[in-house]
């Protein structure tokens, strides 16, 4: 008796050379680096979670698409693309980056550098909220993930110049931001 044809979107897919755990594991280790991306491009925990879910569901139900030997990039593209998606149907409202993020926790002992730390990881955080969304993607791509710029190009799907004058362009309103804070302090 023949058997019905099966639906092959509902099987697990081999990957190139091994097995789909292989691609899960080579994913997995780049968990922090789609959170990080995440938390930054939809400013809200939750989101950011539920948008690194759905890029992780859809890079297992591709990884057979994967080709060459930065799963990172790739991953990151997925995220970014999620992130993307997320916003655009507006689930992502609130700004809450303040709560969640661990990258700017430092040790200091005193009271009072502790205040003026606090205060500078705030003024960071609201300078890189009020960037453009392609210029703060490949500022924490490249100063926080330390991709190099050709990767950076893949996951934003622009060319390398591109990124290297986001990248400019984002410093310097950043160094603009603190200048005038600085500015209005004295």
């Amino acid at each position: 008796m023949a058997q019905a044809p099966q639906d092959r979107s509902l099987q697990p897919l081999a990957w190139k050379h091994g097995e789909v755990q292989d691609g899960m594991a080579q994913l997995a280790r780049h968990l922090d680096a789609a959170q990080n991306l995440a938390r930054w491009l939809v400013r809200n925990e939750t989101d950011a979670e539920d948008a690194v879910q759905d890029a992780y569901v859809r890079a297992f139900r591709y990884i057979h698409t994967f080709r060459g030997p930065e799963s990172r990039s790739w991953l990151l593209g997925i995220v970014r693309n999620a992130c993307y998606d997320r916003l655009r149907r507006g689930r992502a409202m609130a700004e809450s980056a303040d709560e969640h993020s661990d990258s700017f926790k430092a040790d200091i002992p005193s009271p009072e550098a502790i205040l003026f730390c606090k205060r500078d990881r705030k003024a960071l955080r609201d300078a890189l909220q009020r960037l453009p969304s392609s210029l703060r993607e490949v500022l924490i791509l490249r100063e926080w993930e330390r991709m190099p710029y050709k990767n950076i190009a893949e996951v934003t799907g622009v060319p390398t110049g591109t990124v290297m004058s986001r990248l400019w362009r984002a410093r310097q309103q950043l160094q603009q931001s603190f200048a005038s804070r600085s500015q209005m302090a004295r």
